[in-house]
């Protein structure tokens, strides 16, 4: 090529991933499936029957698919997903209708919410593992027609992953990986490595093994690429390195891989055989979704498609929503057994909502941190009882500081020192009450081998809320009537 054509030659511009254009994107999608939805409705109203009208609309509709379909082939695969998760059913299945065949794995991998026909014909090219990861998500008889196209190596590599338990380093390894022995030198490694048409994704390491597959150690490209040719694998291999066990717990793994600023890791079994490996992106995948987890979780609710039928909704959300009917009820009747105190001194019943409050909020900081400290295992036998000393300690300490601000207020508005008295000594007394909760049900829930998560904020404000009325009003009614 000339450099007269090179210079006419069109140069790409650097494609940019950022959030906030598939933000844009799905503005733009929703903008089109408007416009096709107005020009169809005026197309509708002409006469019936008639033949331009029907051309009319074909011809409009082709334009906007087309113009759909240029706007969703310049997105990534995950930004695909996003669109399509932000949009009611039947919109959602006109826009995957227009995904290119090379995407619908990717984008299967991050939505699922598709026909059947449409994800068969979107899993025949998954892997092993990215199927495995799907298939409890999948209807079984989609799982069974794409086992059909699998190999035999593939159908007991899906097999193997669907054995191991969902929240395991089984169920999110890779198959996928590059194998070498100790005694080739690099450059029989560097000649293999070009004979590949290309690396599996996140290859930072080359796993050494023996005849029988048992791990021996771990070749970084780094060391492959600064290193003498001649030189045997063996000597410049690296043999303290992290393992991880199928059994293993993901979220372990993605402690493991924070923790040592990991790209990828080998998955041995009971005889150190080399099984798999986990990578990066599956850590990732781990780390937001126990995130997202833990938020809904906090909330009694379970993950679930903003457009989900309504009957779905209703038994995710009905249970904790009416759990927290009864606790609120509870401390409704609390208030109204000190009916007679509240009558007499009014301004307490403006001021209980604040102790309430405050004792909420100071035990959903102690709570959240515990649940964090679990996740991560940072709490052990040992440092438990320190810890519940240090929370309330600090829960303790901070209460002073702010019951002092809401004695002054009560003061300030009812005049009475003895109702900025009653008013400290219950804000500091419900702090205590929010701390210990915040430390106890999560702890008590994850003994038993629950999410301490779930529900968490619906029995921290029960507690709060009902102890926090009693004590504030029982207060009151000793010393102020």
């Amino acid at each position: 090529m000339t450099e007269s054509e090179l210079a006419q030659k069109p140069i790409a511009a650097p494609r940019r991933l950022d959030p906030e254009d598939a933000q844009h994107a799905l503005a733009e999608v929703q903008e089109l499936l408007r416009r096709q939805e107005l020009v169809a409705s005026l197309v509708h109203r002409q006469e019936e029957g008639d033949t331009r009208q029907d051309l009319v609309e074909q011809l409009v509709q082709r334009q906007h698919e087309a113009e759909l379909k240029a706007l969703v082939d310049g997105l990534h695969p995950s930004d695909i997903a996003f669109i399509l998760e932000s949009l009611p059913k039947d919109e959602r299945q006109a826009v995957w209708k227009l995904v290119s065949a090379e995407h619908d794995a990717d984008v299967l991998l991050e939505v699922e919410a598709m026909d059947r026909q449409d994800l068969v014909a979107a899993t025949e090219n998954l892997d092993a593992d990215e199927l495995a990861d799907l298939a409890p998500d999948l209807p079984a008889d989609v799982v069974a027609e794409v086992q059909k196209g699998l190999t035999d190596e593939e159908r007991a590599q899906l097999l193997e992953a669907m054995g191991y338990p969902e929240d395991s380093v089984g169920a999110i390894m890779d198959f996928e990986m590059v194998r070498v022995r100790e005694d080739v030198s690099l450059e029989v490694v560097l000649r293999y490595l070009r004979r590949l048409h290309e690396l599996p994704d996140h290859t930072d390491q080359i796993f050494v093994v023996d005849r029988q597959d048992k791990l021996q150690g771990t070749l970084p490209l780094s060391t492959l690429l600064l290193s003498e040719p001649e030189t045997a694998v063996r000597d410049v291999m690296t043999t303290d390195y992290l393992t991880l066990a199928a059994l293993d717990s993901d979220a372990d793994a993605a402690g493991a891989f924070e923790r040592y600023d990991l790209v990828s890791a080998p998955v041995v079994d009971d005889q150190g055989r080399l099984i798999g490996r986990v990578t990066i992106a599956d850590v990732v995948d781990v780390m937001r979704e126990d995130s997202q987890e833990q938020a809904l979780s906090r909330a009694g609710l379970q993950e679930e498609d903003i457009f989900a039928p309504v009957a779905m909704a209703l038994r995710n959300r009905a249970p904790w929503l009416l759990f927290n009917l009864c606790t609120a009820a509870t401390a409704s009747f609390v208030a109204s057994r000190f009916e007679g105190t509240v009558s007499h001194i009014v301004i307490l019943a403006f001021l209980m909502s604040i102790v309430a409050g405050i004792g909420g909020n100071s035990g959903n900081q102690t709570m959240t941190m515990i649940i964090r400290a679990l996740a991560m295992g940072r709490i052990t036998g040992r440092n438990l009882w320190q810890l519940v000393k240090r929370e309330l300690l600090v829960t303790l300490l901070v209460g002073l500081c702010g019951s002092v601000v809401a004695a002054l207020f009560a003061w300030a508005i009812s005049g009475s020192i003895s109702i900025a008295l009653v008013m400290m000594a219950a804000m500091i007394c419900n702090m205590l009450v929010g701390a210990s909760v915040g430390v106890l049900v999560p702890m008590v829930r994850d003994r038993f081998g629950k999410d301490p998560a779930i529900g968490s904020s619906v029995l921290l404000t029960f507690a709060t809320d009902s102890l926090g009325f009693f004590i504030f009003l029982g207060l009151a009614t000793i010393f102020l009537l």
